[in-house]
Order: structure tokens, then C-alpha cells, then sequence
């Protein structure tokens, strides 16, 4: 079933292009909507100073030699259009979403960002500084952002490891802002994915959008990944106590990671159950246990994310998440197969909603392999007990990355829930 559908998915991808120096890919399965995403090199292991991707990205929509802030606001709403900019590690994302038929306008408007942003002194000051300091905050006060924050921190120092907030001591200035974006807003940077729109016509209309347009040809750096691991410890109230326990790994992701995670997770494929995993039965009452898996292009950071209302709940779902993953190199027979599934499942899934579809299109569009999924399932059929085991023993002999963030008196410290 899984196969069919992947085979179905895959057909329905034209060949990424290659539009005037800025890759392309489009899928269109009959929606009503398309959506359009400028994806940029543009991520926090990019930036040159701390905290410049973060403002770069809420500069997004603002002032351009084509339309003012306000007259971009207007024009998207009168097309019943959506626009949003997030931010991850690796790439900055512009994205509108609309109906059928207006995408001339909506690639229009975003890659005019690109190649005539104004970047304006007083949308700085006015717009731009104020958000960044609320998000910044947000995400300080979130136990779980915080703590994922200071993991890839730990894992990876420089690179990946930089934050995707600005702090308040990071001194981002408009120039700052301006020279990065003037190196990030090049051709060889930039990739355009669609969803809901053939992929010649929206060829056509990047072609069209960037013919004489004055963006360069260089693109960004950074170092390869390299992990470390390391153990902090924070102190903060008002939240859930919690920890997080990860391992990291330079290279390619790799598919037995996925199917640890999918191993290890608590969820449940049935409600109100419990489910099979290691996990779920053993853990303290209001506590809980979820899996993050974070491929990057270069590096994977896997880990187990705890929290609970007390400190002690927390430690004894750490030494059941410790034990759990440490069991996990014996994995084998129809335990194997069923975390395989559940695996390929997620990734399957992953393709119904637009996140997922270019989430999977972006690493692959950039790397110039082929946008299919199908890719993706045969490489977690092909991995046997044996290396499973290999490779979960491989990433658990390195370094942990320990993380408390909380009571810091009572949460425990890495050696005391087993690693």
C-alpha cells in the first residue's frame, strides 16, 4: 500500500529544474490551493553574527522597490492570499498560499523580497525589533524550546548549534541585516517549491521574476558538522521540569535513526491504548516521553524529550527512556518490522499536508537528488537487525547531550539516570 502510494507521489513530481541559476520543483495532485516556497540558505548556521537569520526572517513581507508593508498586506488580502516566513537551522522559508490561477502575483510579491527588499530603517526599529524580542521571549519561557535550543548548542557548537533567536545581548544591527542578506539572496542559494501548480508554469514564473534581476551568484558557507555532546543545566520555573537525552552523528541521516525513533516513541497507534513501545507502561503518571529525530543536511540530532510536573517523575522516566535506548542494539524479528512500518508510515504521512511535502522536496532539491519518497521507504527496508544494532550502538558510544532545564537541585545529572 505504502509502495503504491510512494510510486503515485513520486510520478506526480516534474524534475527539479534548474531556472535561471535557482532550482525548481512543483507538485500538483488536483487541490484547490497551491502554495509557492521561496526557500533560501538563509538558516542560523549561516548567519555571520548571532541572531541576524532571526531578524532577516521578520523583515520578510516588509518594503520593497515594487510595493510598500501596507501595500503588500492589501493586495495579498484582496487575492484572499496567506503569507508566512519561518525559520530553521538550514533555511529561511517565504511561503503564500492562495487559489488556483494567482500565482503570477504571489511569486511576483516574494521574489520581489529577494531582489529589491528596501530593508528600511524605521521598519526596523518599528516592526522588526519589537517581534524579534517577543519571540525571543517565548521561546525562552518554553521549557522543551529551551532545552532543544541549548541540545543542538552542546551537539554541535558553531554551525548547527546556533541559536534561531536572537538573544538579548546579541546587538543585531540593519547593516548587519543588510550584508547578510545580500550574500544569502543569491541564485545559488535559492530554491522554489510548489504545490498545487504544474511544475513548467511555475518555472515560467520564476524565470519571469528573476530576469534582470540584480542578485548574486555566490553562495553561503559553513563548516561541516561536526557532534560533541556535553551536559548544562538551566534554572527556570513557571513550567514542566525536563530534560533531554540525545545523540548526534555527522553525515547522512541515517534511516536506522527513524526506525529508533519510531521504536521508542510512546505514541499510540490506537486510542486510549497504551501502545508496545519500551516506554509507555514504565514511566510515572504525568510524565511524558516524546521522540524528536532532527536530520539536517550533514548531521542527525536523536533524542528522548521528558517532562513532568516533578523533578523525581522526571528522573524515573529518564532511567526507563535510558534503559529503553540502550536495549534498543537487540531489536530484532517482529518488533524490528513493526517500529520499521510505523517508520515508514511517518514518513509517508508526512506527504499530506504541504509542511511535509516541502519539508521531504527541500534537503533533496538542494542536494540534486530525486524529490521522491520512494527513496526514502526502500532505504528503511534495506536496514536488517544487524545493522540496526550497529548503528544504534555506533551513535549511543559517542558523547550524550544532557540537558536540564528546571529545578536544577532535584532534576537529575546525566550518570544518575544511566548514561
Amino acid at each position: 500500500m505504502l509502495a503504491r502510494r510512494a510510486s503515485a507521489f513520486a510520478r506526480s513530481f516534474a524534475t527539479v529544474v534548474d531556472s535561471a541559476g535557482v532550482k525548481v520543483a512543483a507538485v500538483d495532485n488536483g487541490q484547490p490551493t497551491a502554495a509557492v516556497t521561496f526557500l533560501v540558505k538563509a538558516g542560523s548556521r549561516y548567519e555571520p553574527k548571532p541572531g541576524v537569520a532571526h531578524a532577516l526572517k521578520n523583515f520578510a513581507f516588509k518594503s520593497t522597490a515594487k510595493r510598500s508593508t501596507l501595500g503588500t498586506v492589501r493586495e495579498s488580502e484582496l487575492y484572499g492570499g496567506v503569507l508566512s516566513a519561518s525559520l530553521s537551522r538550514e533555511y529561511l522559508a517565504l511561503t503564500s498560499e492562495f487559489l488556483r490561477g494567482d500565482e503570477p502575483f504571489f511569486v511576483d510579491l516574494m521574489s520581489s523580497f529577494l531582489t529589491s527588499g528596501k530593508f528600511l530603517r524605521h521598519e526596523f526599529q518599528e516592526y522588526v525589533i519589537p517581534v524579534i524580542e517577543a519571540e525571543s521571549t517565548a521561546a525562552s519561557q518554553d521549557p522543551a524550546t529551551r532545552a532543544l535550543e541549548l541540545a543542538h548548542s552542546l551537539a554541535f557548537r558553531s554551525g548547527l548549534g546556533s541559536s534561531l533567536f536572537a538573544s538579548p545581548h546579541s546587538h543585531v544591527s540593519l547593516d548587519d541585516v543588510k550584508e547578510f542578506a545580500a550574500r544569502a539572496f543569491s541564485k545559488g542559494n535559492i530554491a522554489v517549491l510548489g504545490t498545487g501548480i504544474d511544475s513548467a508554469a511555475l518555472t515560467q514564473l520564476v524565470e519571469k521574476a528573476l530576469a534582470g534581476a540584480s542578485i548574486g551568484s555566490s553562495a553561503v558557507e559553513s563548516k561541516p558538522s561536526t557532534y560533541f555532546g556535553g551536559e548544562t543545566r538551566v534554572e527556570s520555573h513557571g513550567g514542566p521540569e525536563t530534560l533531554f537525552i540525545g545523540f548526534g552523528a555527522a553525515g547522512p541521516a541515517d534511516p536506522a535513526l527513524a526506525i529508533l525513533s519510531a521504536h521508542l516513541s510512546p505514541q499510540s497507534s490506537v486510542k486510549w491504548s497504551q501502545g508496545l513501545s519500551p516506554i509507555s507502561g514504565a514511566i510515572p503518571q504525568g510524565t511524558s516521553v516524546q521522540s524528536v529525530l532532527m536530520p539536517y543536511s550533514d548531521a542527525t540530532l536523536f533524542g528522548l524529550l521528558i517532562q513532568g510536573p516533578s523533578a523525581e517523575g522526571v528522573k524515573e522516566a529518564a532511567k526507563v527512556a535510558t534503559k529503553a535506548l540502550k536495549e534498543s542494539t537487540g531489536l530484532k524479528g517482529d518488533a524490528l518490522k513493526m517500529a520499521a512500518a510505523k517508520a515508514k508510515f511517518a514518513a509517508a504521512s508526512s506527504l499530506d499536508g504541504r509542511d511535509g511535502i516541502f519539508s521531504t522536496l527541500s534537503t533533496k532539491v538542494f542536494a540534486n537528488s530525486e524529490p521522491s519518497i520512494e527513496a526514502t521507504l526502500a532505504s528503511i527496508d534495506k536496514v536488517d537487525a544487524a545493522a540496526f544494532s550497529k548503528s544504534v550502538a555506533a551513535i549511543t558510544r559517542a558523547k550524550p547531550t544532557f540537558v536540564a532545564v528546571g529545578s536544577v537541585q532535584t532534576l537529575p545529572f546525566a550518570d544518575e539516570v544511566g548514561l
